[in-house]
């Protein structure tokens, strides 16, 4: 597809990718060049403080997990039978 840059370097995503991707109005694009071409990847943006929990958590897990302290599932039914039977 072809699509026109217009004032202040804008262009308009065609409506056919737009819903392919399912993004919508305010979403974040990364873009970037690379190789002379233009991408552009939707992005979720968190704040700070968020991903440095995470990372804290994260952290804890892999802690408990190397001290057998945390149980490790193979997959999801198998955590979520845990869980149920835990109640």
């Amino acid at each position: 597809m072809i699509v026109e840059l217009r004032k202040k370097s804008q262009v308009t995503i065609p409506k056919s990718i737009v819903d392919k991707l399912g993004i919508q109005e305010g979403e974040k694009l990364q873009i970037f060049e690379h190789q002379g071409s233009i991408h552009m990847i939707p992005v979720a943006v968190y704040p700070k403080k968020y991903v440095e929990n995470l990372q804290r958590e994260i952290h804890t897990m892999k802690n408990k997990i190397k001290e057998g302290k945390q149980p490790v599932f193979d997959n999801v039914e198998d955590m979520f039978k845990e869980l149920d039977a835990t109640k």
